[in-house]
C-alpha cells in the first residue's frame, strides 16, 4: 500500500489524519518485530526500530471498554476503546448511545465537524445499519 501522504517529510500523525480525510483507517506495522503500532509514531513502541510500514485496517474490532460522558449543557456521548482485528487498540466515538463490552463494531472515518477540525473515527455496532 502506498503511504497516505505523497512526501516523505510528513510526520506520522499527519499521514494518519490525511488517510482519515480520504476515508481510510491506517496503522503502522514494525518491519523488525512485526508489532502493530498505534497511535502513529516514528519508532516502534515494542522494539524501538524505525522500520515502520503503513498498513490498511479493515476497521473491524471488539469493544474493550466504554465510558459515557455527560458534559454540562450538552448531550451525553459514549467513547469506546476498540481492539481491532489487526492487533491494535483505538479510542473512538460511538454512533448511537451505547456500545456493550465485547460487542463487535466497525470503525468508520468521519469528516471534521467544522472546516478547521480533524477527522475522527466513529464506531458503528455490527448489524446497526
Amino acid at each position: 500500500m502506498a503511504d497516505p501522504a505523497a512526501t516523505e517529510d510528513v510526520g506520522p500523525t499527519r499521514r494518519y489524519l490525511e488517510a482519515l480525510r480520504e476515508g481510510r483507517l491506517v496503522y503502522q506495522r514494525c518491519g523488525q518485530c512485526t508489532a502493530a503500532v498505534f497511535p502513529p509514531r516514528v519508532l516502534c513502541s515494542v522494539c524501538s526500530a524505525d522500520a515502520l510500514d503503513w498498513q490498511p485496517s479493515e476497521g473491524a474490532g471488539t469493544v474493550y471498554s466504554a465510558s459515557t460522558l455527560t458534559p454540562r449543557d450538552e448531550d451525553p456521548y459514549t467513547v469506546v476503546l476498540v481492539d481491532l482485528d489487526e492487533g491494535f487498540r483505538v479510542m473512538s466515538a460511538v454512533a448511537g448511545t451505547s456500545a456493550p463490552l465485547g460487542s463487535r463494531v466497525q470503525l468508520v472515518p468521519q469528516p471534521a465537524d467544522d472546516p478547521a477540525g480533524e477527522p475522527r473515527l466513529v464506531a458503528v455496532l455490527e448489524g446497526a445499519g
